[in-house]
Formats: C-alpha cells, sequence, structure tokens
C-alpha cells in the first residue's frame, strides 16, 4: 500500500472517532425505556401490605417486609400500546409527563421548570443583573476562586440543613451567566450549586427528608450519629471545594478544553454583547433591591414555612412581574410590556427540553410499575430480592452491598423520603440479622440515596439544572463519572469504617 493511501487510510479512521458524539439525552432514555420494558418480560411483579407508623411526630405509610406477595406465576409483561389511559411502551412519555401532582414529580417539575425559567427570562430582560455582576466582577476578579469554596459550603449546607433540591433551580440559572463572564463554565456553576447540595444532602447530619426520615423508620434516635456525619459533611464539602477550585482553574486556563465550551457559547455571546453596560444606569438599583428581596422571601419560605414546588414557582413568577413592570418604568433595556411577554416565553422555551426529560424519566418509573408499594410493581419485587440477597452476607460486606443497593435503587426512586419509605422497613431489620447496627444502614441509605443524584437522569433537580445551564446529559456523565466515582470510594470507606467499628 502507497503511503498517500495509508495516509488516506489513517484519515477516514480520524474523521470516523471525530465525528462519533455520545447520544442525545432523550436517546439514551429512549434506551433505558426499552430496557424497563423488557423486564416486564423477564421478571414477575409483586406487591406489599403497608403499615403506618409515627415518624418524627407525623404519621407515615411504611413497607411491612414481610407480606411480600408476587402477582402471578410468571412475568406478566406490557403491551406494547395501551388504551384507556393505561401504561404501554409507547405511552410512557405522555403517562410520565402527566402523572403526579403539584408537589412532585412528573407534572408539578414540568410546571415550576417552565414557570420559573419564564420568570427569570423577564428578570433577566432589565440588563440589570447583568449590569450588577460585571460591577461585582470588576472589583472582585481576583478573590474568584475563594468565590468558589464558599458557594460551594453554602449551598452543601443548604443541602445538609434542609435538603435542598429543586429550589438550587433558580440559583443555577443566576450563577451561570455569571461565572462564565469570570471565566469559568457552566460546569463550574453545577459543581457549586447542584453537585454540592448532592454532597450536603448525603452527608447530613440533620436532612428532615432523608436521614432524619429514615432514622425514625429504622427506630434510630433523631439525631443521634450527628458528630460523625458532620465529620464526613466537612471531608466531603472540603473535598469538593478543592476538586471544583482545581477544575475551575484548569478552565480559565485553557477555556477551549471544556466539555461545555460550545453549549457555553449562548452566554459568552450575550456576556460579549453586554461588555458595554458594565455601568449601572438609573433603575438598576431598584431591580436588584427587588431581587434580592425576592430571593430573600423564597429562603425564608423554604426554611420558615416548609415552601416547595408550588410556592416557590409563584414567588418567582411574582418577583418576574414587579421586576418587568419597574423595568419598563425606568425603560430598562428598551424594555416595553410586549419584549417583557417575549422574553417570558423565550425563557420557558428555554428550558422545555428539561422539563421534558423529567416526563421521560417519570415515565421509565411507570413502565416498571411504578413505585406504589401495595401495587403489582416490578420495583417491588427488585427491592424483595436485594432483601433476601443480602441474609446471606454478614458484617462489612454486607453493609457494602446496602450502600450498593441503595445506589442502584436511586435510580428509580430518587426522593429522599419515598426511598426512606420504600427500603428502610426492609434494610433496618436486615441489618439486625447480619450483624450491622440500624445507625450504620441508615448512613449507607444516605449516602446511596444522595450522592448519586449528581448522575441519574432520573433526578428531576439534575435535568432542570442541565436544562438552566443548557448542558446535555451526555455531555455532564463524561465530565462527572471519574468525580461520581471518587464520592462512591468516599461513601464505601465511610460505611466500611462505620461497619467495623459499630457505629
Amino acid at each position: 500500500m502507497h503511503t498517500s493511501e495509508v495516509e488516506s487510510s489513517h484519515d477516514t479512521e480520524r474523521s470516523a472517532i471525530k465525528t462519533w458524539s455520545m447520544p442525545d439525552t432523550y436517546l439514551i432514555l429512549l434506551g433505558v425505556a426499552l430496557l424497563a420494558f423488557a423486564l416486564n418480560f423477564l421478571i414477575p411483579a409483586g406487591t406489599f401490605e403497608t403499615v403506618t407508623q409515627q415518624v418524627n411526630g407525623s404519621e407515615r405509610t411504611v413497607i411491612d417486609p414481610a407480606t411480600y406477595q408476587q402477582v402471578g406465576d410468571a412475568p406478566a409483561g406490557m403491551s406494547l400500546f395501551a388504551e384507556g389511559g393505561g401504561i404501554g411502551f409507547l405511552n410512557f412519555a405522555f403517562e410520565g409527563m402527566v402523572s403526579g401532582t403539584k408537589w412532585g414529580a412528573s407534572i408539578g417539575v414540568f410546571a415550576f421548570i417552565l414557570l420559573t425559567g419564564g420568570a427569570f427570562g423577564l428578570i433577566f430582560a432589565s440588563g440589570s443583573v447583568e449590569r450588577g455582576l460585571f460591577q461585582v466582577i470588576a472589583r472582585n476578579r481576583d478573590a474568584g476562586h475563594w468565590y468558589l469554596a464558599i458557594l460551594c459550603f453554602l449551598f452543601s449546607l443548604g443541602g445538609a440543613v434542609f435538603g435542598m433540591g429543586e429550589e438550587v433551580i433558580p440559583f443555577t440559572l443566576i450563577l451561570v451567566p455569571l461565572l462564565i463572564s469570570m471565566g469559568y463554565d457552566s460546569i463550574t456553576a453545577l459543581l457549586v450549586t447542584y453537585v454540592a447540595t448532592q454532597v450536603g444532602f448525603a452527608t447530613s447530619w440533620m436532612n428532615p427528608f432523608g436521614v432524619s426520615i429514615a432514622q425514625g423508620i429504622a427506630g434510630v434516635p433523631l439525631m443521634s450519629g450527628s458528630v460523625p456525619r458532620m465529620a464526613l459533611w466537612l471531608i466531603a464539602t472540603v473535598g469538593l471545594s478543592t476538586y471544583t477550585i482545581w477544575y475551575a482553574r484548569r478552565v480559565q486556563a485553557r477555556p477551549n478544553q471544556s466539555l461545555a465550551f460550545n453549549s457555553d457559547r449562548v452566554f459568552r455571546d450575550k456576556t460579549t454583547s453586554l461588555g458595554a453596560l458594565k455601568t449601572m444606569v438609573r433603575g438598576d438599583g431598584w431591580v436588584l433591591l427587588l431581587f434580592l428581596a425576592g430571593i430573600a422571601w423564597m429562603i425564608w419560605g423554604v426554611v420558615e414555612r416548609s415552601y416547595f414546588l408550588p410556592e416557590i414557582a409563584s414567588q418567582f413568577f411574582t418577583m418576574g412581574i414587579v421586576i418587568a413592570a419597574v423595568a419598563i418604568l425606568f425603560g430598562l433595556n428598551g424594555l416595553t410590556p410586549n419584549k417583557a411577554a417575549a422574553a417570558f416565553k423565550e425563557g420557558a422555551q428555554q428550558l422545555l427540553p428539561a422539563a421534558m426529560v423529567v416526563a421521560f424519566a417519570k415515565g421509565i418509573v411507570l413502565l416498571l410499575g411504578g413505585d406504589d408499594p401495595e401495587g403489582a410493581s416490578i420495583l417491588n419485587t427488585i427491592l424483595h430480592a436485594a432483601g433476601n440477597g443480602l441474609s446471606n452476607v454478614s458484617g462489612t460486606v454486607s453493609a457494602w452491598f446496602m450502600l450498593a443497593f441503595q445506589t442502584v435503587f436511586n435510580f428509580f426512586i430518587t426522593s429522599g423520603s419515598g426511598q426512606a419509605a420504600l427500603t428502610m422497613p426492609i434494610m433496618a431489620p436486615l441489618a439486625d440479622l447480619v450483624g450491622v447496627t440500624r445507625q450504620t444502614a441508615v448512613l449507607a441509605f444516605q449516602l446511596g440515596d444522595g450522592l448519586t443524584n449528581i448522575i441519574v437522569p432520573t433526578s428531576a433537580a439534575l435535568m432542570g439544572c442541565l436544562g438552566a445551564a443548557r448542558l446535555d446529559w451526555g455531555v455532564w456523565v463524561r465530565f462527572v463519572l471519574p468525580l461520581q466515582a471518587g464520592l462512591f470510594l468516599l461513601a464505601s470507606t465511610a460505611v466500611l469504617i462505620a461497619a467495623a467499628a459499630g457505629f
């Protein structure tokens, strides 16, 4: 073969390599949906009976592990297309979209994402936020890395104290353009916001939606084991802050090597187009004051009044309307009522892909029978089989398998309180049988539940934040897999030490 032919062959191979790319998020979810559909022909469905217990001063329905019953002698299969509002493979997208209530996945999160996106379209239309951010950046650009560490700790603390999840989406909308204008990328913004909240959530000593419920169901005193958990939270948060600063410095030095370089172009272009707007104008102060007041109102509502999706979405919608009215009054950015309406529609449109992914992910859970323990579900059979399998393993190895099971199960049930209600009634007595303390079983639950939220596409909060950053889930997976592996290693070490020490 001639040299020119060899070079041509190599060029063709290189071209093939360059043209391959990660499948689109929707293609990945479609593949997972096909797998879930196939499992209906391989695994029989099962049911549990539930009992009502007093957990943390309120009634909660939990599984009675001894009541598992298999439905039928063989897998029931599933129709390709269902009528009358049933679930078949071809129905999973629509059924996933309309499932749930205003309080959660899927329809509640769907509405939350769209309404919040529209509200931020109104907020940013005035240009006041961008001008204010430029003022901050110009005066404190050299302290950027310290800002990242502070943000990591603040959001991690939010996850640990009151279980931030979907509430972090609006903060991601704010911080992505800010950090990109400082020379970082949208991945950096996701690290200091969403990832930090989930690290705090997973290592919390008092999170009301995770560890507190798990301790109540397991019969472990609330807030017990707080000191070791606080130490684990500090180690994990310091580790995340260090990793974030290392990554952010690398992005600043070589921005074109960022996996988000192409998707961040829209934010960089916006920053460039606003380069002449560094000087704040009349009316900006009022907009920023209203913006900060709105954020404070939301934080107060979450902490003091337990506000969730309906209230928070309405708060941001109100904030957007009021800010747009002030911007129109002062003529900021030439804003008019019609332009404000267009900004609202554009903001909602930008987050529509993320909202659709939430619906697809919920549809996958429905293909597996849903998450109702009293309904015929493949998930119930998987849960029962895992409990039986762990009963034959003892000691620290059993504790690690508890962590591994909770990690995998979190793909299907990303709700901390939901996963606790489903799994802890089985894992707690199982821990007694294999010689593991119930406190360690709770630790395995919270670490397995929380840390994988940074990667599973069934997490509504993750998909909402990725939508805010305009980052595809496939690109995010390529970046976050090494970090996920490191966090799982940390979780494994913590569980093994806890089991060996009799925590």
